[in-house]
């Protein structure tokens, strides 16, 4: 068993995309969709910069998926391989759950780009430059990381927002108390713990009017039942309602990714090859989460051709 699994946040980077347009039309159409979608040259955006541009959240989450998508459309098209076939689930963190809808024939590419431009643009309108925070803590579990975060917060926002790996949470909230708890989570054991270079809290209470935003979104999309069940992040669990899928991407807006369960999950469902699309940042946690299973990051066309042929 199979599960193709998509990039979040942080894996933009100037150049990203370029490779595989030169090589593939069928990559250069979905380019083309989504700058079409969004009114916005974003491929020259992706391959030109300038990289603060591209990191912005509401250029950076359609970007990822952009460049996640074009490459498993070349996958398709050209390597004759078809998703349904070959995975038994999808899965993405955090703006990756919404490629791994699209790669499902969920929600479609142009609107994906449209939702996830929102996502962006309202995430970073939820909080004041500077009010917000997210820290990184290597060497602590979640259960841990989360009792310091909830010290930590001493009556401002502090959550644990991502469950990556068994070594690896991010914490987020009012910067005050990320801060905080950095500090105690040095004190605990933790092997480094550090702020991340993000320009919001993502995935707090402090989220909340990006998650009416999206709230508002989602209920005018057409939602499509997906080819493969999609591990929603909020659940670690399959879902393929379209009402329960929208639902819980809201909900994800505010809620912590649970990356480490969703792996876990899929690898005791029988799940044996984890296949990362477009990146090479969720793959390698796969490593840190279970030993039931490999995982491979596929980014160029010889790692396309390369897949191709081995499925």
């Amino acid at each position: 068993m199979r599960a193709f699994i998509f990039p979040g946040q942080g894996s933009q980077a100037v150049g990203m995309g370029q490779a595989l347009a030169d090589a593939s039309a069928v990559a250069r159409e979905v380019f083309q969709e989504v700058d079409d979608a969004l009114s916005q040259n974003l491929f020259k955006l992706m391959v030109e910069g300038p990289a603060d541009e591209l990191t912005l959240t509401e250029n950076a989450q359609p970007a990822i998926m952009a460049n996640a998508i074009a490459t498993l459309r070349v996958l398709q098209k050209e390597g004759g391989i078809s998703l349904a076939d070959k995975a038994a689930f999808v899965a993405g963190h955090s703006l990756g759950e919404y490629t791994a809808l699209c790669a499902a024939e969920a929600i479609d590419l142009a609107t994906t780009a449209r939702l996830l431009k929102l996502r962006g643009r309202s995430m970073q309108a939820a909080v004041p430059v500077g009010v917000g925070a997210m820290a990184v803590f290597l060497g602590l579990d979640f259960e841990g990381a989360k009792a310091v975060a909830e010290e930590a917060a001493q009556g401002e926002v502090c959550q644990a927002a991502n469950d990556n790996s068994n070594r690896q949470v991010v914490v987020s909230g009012h910067k005050g108390a990320v801060e905080r708890a950095i500090e105690i989570a040095k004190a605990k054991g933790a092997r480094r713990a550090m702020l991340l270079p993000v320009s919001a809290p993502f995935h707090c209470s402090l989220m909340q009017p990006a998650a009416d935003a999206m709230a508002e979104a989602l209920g005018k999309t057409a939602v499509q039942a997906p080819l493969v069940p999609v591990y929603a992040n909020v659940l670690a669990a399959p879902v393929a309602d379209p009402a329960e899928i929208v639902r819980l991407l809201v909900e994800q807006v505010t809620g912590t990714v649970r990356w480490r369960e969703s792996v876990a999950a899929m690898a005791e469902a029988g799940v044996e090859q984890f296949v990362e699309l477009g990146g090479k940042v969720v793959g390698p946690m796969v490593k840190d989460i279970t030993d039931k299973a490999t995982a491979t990051s596929v980014v160029t066309m010889a790692d396309i051709e390369a897949l191709a042929a081995s499925l």
